[in-house]
């Protein structure tokens, strides 16, 4: 399920900031950043690609990454004792791990590439080194992020798609 990419994918961040600029989803991750911000943002991110099937959250997990999609799509299901439940579809503009990133709780739900998917992740400790060098961007992307946050919690059949 969590085979590599048959083809490499090239990344560009600004390919990530077209699509969080094109995303007209009620959840759309919306930063106000400059192209030479979005450059500056990439250094502190890592791109990578997967293929449909593969697991990026596991609900319960420890993991704090945030995840932003550039392309493809992932769902977000929710597991009880009475089986999996889809809370949402993630489409390219928004982002996953949002709770558990603010949070520090385990991860509420499952999250699963739905198809092919280009992905950029950011970890804590990244976040923290952007914090103390681009204290402005780190700033931005953690009222976005925020912002996102409310907007799911707000969505009452999607209030637990926040990972």
């Amino acid at each position: 399920m969590n085979a590599p990419l048959r083809n490499p994918i090239k990344f560009d961040v600004q390919g990530l900031m077209k699509a969080i600029v094109e995303s007209d989803a009620a959840d759309a991750f919306t930063p106000k950043l400059s192209s030479a911000q979005w450059d500056i943002l990439g250094s502190y991110l890592q791109p990578f690609g997967v293929n449909s099937g593969h697991v990026l959250i596991q609900q319960g997990a420890d993991d704090r990454t945030l995840y932003l999609l550039e392309a493809g799509s992932l769902t977000v299901h929710y597991e009880d004792s009475k089986g999996r439940l889809r809370l949402a579809v993630i489409n390219p503009g928004s982002a996953v791990g949002e709770g558990a990133f603010f949070s520090r709780n385990p991860r509420s739900a499952t999250v699963q590439a739905s198809g092919t998917s280009k992905i950029w992740s950011l970890t804590p400790l990244r976040f923290s080194e952007l914090g103390k060098r681009q204290p402005e961007i780190a700033l931005e992307l953690a009222m976005a992020l925020g912002s996102l946050v409310s907007r799911r919690l707000a969505n009452k059949p999607r209030r637990m798609a926040v990972t």
